[in-house]
């Protein structure tokens, strides 16, 4: 008798005389409250996404491209990835050379740039999380991983207070990435690795008013 008779054995006799019926799970909890673009909500993400070594600027309509220009040259970033329906009123005119991905790059271009500039789909304040799912400006998922450093903009009325609140905005349907500040991995000898997973460097920028 092999290992695995032997586990699956155990495993029959203890479930012996089991309802196999489903287990529904209660749902009459309290959701907590859809505190959308609230100021304490966009306190609360900006707080949660620096205490993931993420570099959040907070900005107006008006000076939105001053912003991400700052951004970029504070991390040396020149030659930068667009996705498809980035509004480009977000952009600096001059100074950086804009890599659109359209038609798609490959993935040697895409990793020969030095960042990516995307929107997101949804905020998280309550775990710092960004949601992407790959709409307008989102691009596809290889562009949120592949890149060394990565800006995103995000408007405050996209915030959400919670986890729940969140997927009420999103489309089940859709490809999702989950972003909590930059790629960090650590190994077995307790060493910690950026950049394995994602980006080394993650910018957000939360467009207000």
């Amino acid at each position: 008798m092999s290992g695995r008779d032997v586990v699956l054995g155990r495993v029959r006799a203890a479930l012996s005389g089991v309802d196999p019926a489903p287990v529904v799970g209660a749902r009459d909890y309290d959701l907590p409250p859809d505190a959308t673009g609230e100021p304490s909500t966009i306190d609360l993400f900006v707080e949660r996404l620096g205490g993931y070594d993420a570099t959040v600027h907070r900005a107006s309509a008006g000076d939105i491209a001053v912003t991400v220009a700052a951004a970029l040259t504070a991390r040396g970033l020149r030659r930068v990835i667009v996705p498809e329906g980035l509004d480009d009123s977000c952009l600096p005119t001059a100074g950086f050379e804009w890599i659109r991905d359209d038609p798609p790059l490959s993935t040697d271009a895409i990793a020969a740039a030095d960042g990516v500039v995307t929107a997101a789909a949804v905020g998280v304040a309550d775990s710092g999380t960004l949601v992407l799912d790959g709409g307008a400006g989102q691009g596809r998922r290889v562009l949120s991983l592949l890149p060394d450093a990565m800006l995103v903009i995000i408007p405050a009325d996209r915030v959400v207070a919670a986890l729940p609140s969140a997927i009420a905005h999103l489309d089940p349907t859709r490809p999702m990435t989950f972003v909590s500040g930059p790629s960090a991995t650590v190994d077995i000898e307790l060493v910690r690795v950026g950049g394995v997973h994602g980006p080394r460097a993650l910018d957000v920028v939360v467009l207000e008013g």
